[in-house]
């Protein structure tokens, strides 16, 4: 009987499917038999449309049809009797593959030094990829002269030397990092290159090695090499940004073989969900960070996770009627909408818990974006300092400890050269609330 039922149950879960849909199908009303937006909440943009493509009463006679008189409907059913072409049968036509050999087998053809381990190089002379990760072609969007001597620099990068691993593990960073894997803290690098890389190839590459020997410790899960990507003024172009991503994550990948890669930006448009004034003016003030510029980064395999800010987006949505906790809300269901996660691992970065809050406030902006699927991981600052030098430090100690089921999915994030007692302790006390730490790294 439990085989019976698990096979019931299998099969209308299967035919029982809620879909987000285009605008193009929401001609359908609520009178719809089949319509679901019911089971929508309250605050579902207009434009997702649920819709039945088997209604449950109709899942549940399928599934009482194939699992009758123990399942004898199911056990009589065969495959589908498909056609198929027999190329070794008299008289059978079938294509021949062009090129030497099967597609994937050891005698198909290769680009030149591949075979000597050497770096398979594009038809223009320049290095196109290693180890699977682009690094000499065409950036994501327009090219420029700059990504190609970035790219040039990432061509000659090496992962560290025994001795230089050994030099950058002497540095404060570097017994950061000793003290927090005493603590049992997985560890990422906080670093921005962008300035290094607008600087020239000497600063880029001097920038990259640095960042490279101190990732080359076992213990560094990853690196995020730039925050604010395309919100603040950095860059002016899509081409400078697309250019940067390239060519970082192309040296990083090489300097730092085996570690993840991270960015930190923010998608204003996110917040306004389905007004579309709205998002006509964040468009209009942030060019470089629409939905459709920041995707290519994860599509292309640039980075492997992308924090979005959530602190930015408090305030400045009054003129629509969007409070703090709606902006929120919105933008993680445009990042499910999106199916971002799939492409790579989404952070929630969170600066607005510092000072004095309030339980509700801790759970609403760390437990929410994780218990709703959205964000795979929440970043909190322990420290911020605002434009008038004054510091806020985090003080929901307490609160945050009673998290413990979602640890492992928040981090810290802490500046070593800013320690509240010493980096020693100060991680031993954040590996009390946290299970990861970015290190800030300058």
């Amino acid at each position: 009987m439990r085989f019976t039922l698990r096979r019931a149950l299998a099969v209308g879960a299967m035919l029982t499917v809620a879909g987000v849909v285009t605008p193009a199908v929401a001609a359908y009303s609520q009178d719809d038999p089949r319509s679901c937006n019911d089971l929508l909440g309250a605050d579902t943009p207009a434009y997702v449309v649920c819709h039945w493509l088997a209604t449950p009463e109709e899942a549940l006679g399928v599934a009482m049809f194939w699992g009758a008189n123990d399942n004898a409907n199911l056990k009589e059913a065969t495959p589908f009797q498909g056609k198929f072409i027999d190329c070794s049968a008299s008289g059978s036509s079938c294509p021949e593959l062009e090129g030497e050999g099967v597609i994937g087998d050891e005698n198909s053809p290769a680009p030149d030094g591949v075979e000597d381990g050497g770096t398979p190089e594009c038809e223009t002379g320049e290095q196109c990829s290693v180890d699977g990760h682009d690094t000499g072609g065409a950036p994501v969007g327009n090219g420029s002269e700059r990504t190609r001597t970035a790219a040039s620099t990432a061509s000659t990068t090496k992962p560290a030397t025994t001795q230089e691993t050994a030099e950058a593990a002497r540095t404060p960073t570097g017994q950061a990092i000793t003290a927090a894997k005493a603590t049992g803290l997985r560890v990422w690098l906080d670093t921005e290159l962008a300035d290094d890389w607008k600087a020239g190839t000497e600063s880029f590459a001097a920038a990259v090695k640095r960042i490279g020997a101190l990732a080359a410790r076992p213990e560094v899960a990853g690196i995020r090499f730039t925050s604010q990507l395309g919100y603040n003024t950095t860059f002016k172009t899509d081409a400078e940004v697309n250019a940067f991503v390239t060519a970082a994550s192309a040296a990083l990948r090489q300097a730092a073989p085996g570690k993840r890669l991270g960015v930190h930006t923010v998608v204003p448009e996110f917040a306004c969900g389905a007004d579309d004034a709205c998002k006509t003016e964040m468009r209009k003030r942030y060019p470089l960070v629409a939905p459709e510029k920041v995707e290519p980064y994860l599509s292309a395999g640039h980075i492997d996770q992308i924090s979005l800010d959530t602190g930015l987006l408090r305030g400045g949505y009054e003129t629509w009627k969007i409070n703090a906790e709606q902006a929120q809300r919105n933008q993680w269901i445009q990042v499910r909408a999106r199916a971002w996660d799939v492409l790579a691992q989404v952070a929630a970065e969170e600066t607005g818990l510092v000072g004095q809050v309030t339980a509700e406030q801790v759970a609403a902006r760390v437990s929410t974006p994780v218990m709703d699927g959205a964000a795979q991981q929440v970043n909190l600052w322990t420290r911020v300092q605002d434009a008038q030098g004054t510091v806020n430090r985090l003080t929901a100690w307490e609160e945050l400890k009673k998290l413990n089921p979602i640890q492992r999915r928040v981090a810290a994030v802490y500046n070593p050269a800013t320690p509240e007692t010493d980096a020693a302790t100060d991680l031993k006390k954040i590996a009390e609330a946290f299970g990861q730490v970015y290190l800030v790294t300058t």
